[in-house]
């Protein structure tokens, strides 16, 4: 190992079930908030395989405990 990897934190991978039961969305609701930039990306593993690192689906779950914005729906807009 060279220096910077053994300086380097290791990371928890969730695969998507376990994700699925952190975030009660659907995997399109995911999708979406990800193409989006809302939500963490997934870690491509293998061509049939993602993960998402845990720490940071951990900080986005705090994040919307903290926000007091309410949820935005795609095409419909606040009233006046």
């Amino acid at each position: 190992m060279d220096a910077g990897t053994q300086n380097r934190p290791s990371k928890t991978l969730i695969n998507r079930k376990t994700l699925l039961a952190m975030i009660p969305l659907s995997d399109r609701a995911i999708y979406n908030m990800e193409k989006r930039g809302d939500f963490p990306r997934r870690i491509v593993l293998t061509s049939r395989n993602v993960a998402w690192d845990l720490a940071e689906v951990e900080d986005w779950i705090e994040s919307r405990i903290e926000s007091e914005d309410p949820a935005h729906r795609p095409g419909f807009t606040a009233a006046s």
